[in-house]
């Protein structure tokens, strides 16, 4: 029940623009920089296939619609069984919860899952809050129609492993 409440918290937070601001907000220009320790494993590329930033093929999903998307959501891309039932549970994601993924995937999943076995298939870390905030500003600048309230193109993927 509790889980139920907090996705309808969420998709209800995710239909309201993301608006950049002094208190808080990611900066998308950092977030860029920052990137190029993502484009080792991710690519962004749009609906239309044209990519936007890192290199198409990697080992990683592409992370164009993850603002507002359903993780673990890429056509053809083998999730690990743990962002299969986050998937199945309806995990969107978010300002906070890409933040908490991406500074502890693991720990992330077990708490969101309430499952201590839970394992992502990514296991890098940004070590500070700030910088996966900018990840997730620079993200929403690729991408600003899926926090318009139309969710984004959740085929083309959405999740950072």
């Amino acid at each position: 029940m509790l889980k139920i409440a907090f996705v309808a918290t969420i998709a209800a937070l995710t239909a309201l623009p993301a608006v950049a601001d002094s208190d808080g907000a990611g900066d998308p220009a950092k977030g860029e920089k920052g990137f190029r320790k993502c484009q080792a494993c991710h690519v962004v590329q749009d609906a239309d296939g044209n990519t936007l930033a890192g290199r198409a093929g990697k080992v990683g999903p592409n992370l164009f619609p993850v603002p507002g998307g359903l993780a673990g959501s890429v056509d053809g891309f083998r999730y690990s069984d743990a962002l299969v039932q986050a998937n199945a549970a309806g995990l969107i994601w978010t300002e906070d919860t890409f933040v908490s993924y991406v500074m502890d995937p693991k720990g992330f999943l077990q708490e969101w899952l309430d499952d201590s076995s839970a394992r992502p298939k990514m296991t890098f870390k940004l070590r500070k809050e700030d910088d996966a905030r900018d990840m997730w500003a620079y993200l929403v600048s690729l991408n600003p129609d899926a926090m318009a309230g139309d969710g984004g193109d959740t085929d083309t993927g959405s999740d950072s492993n």
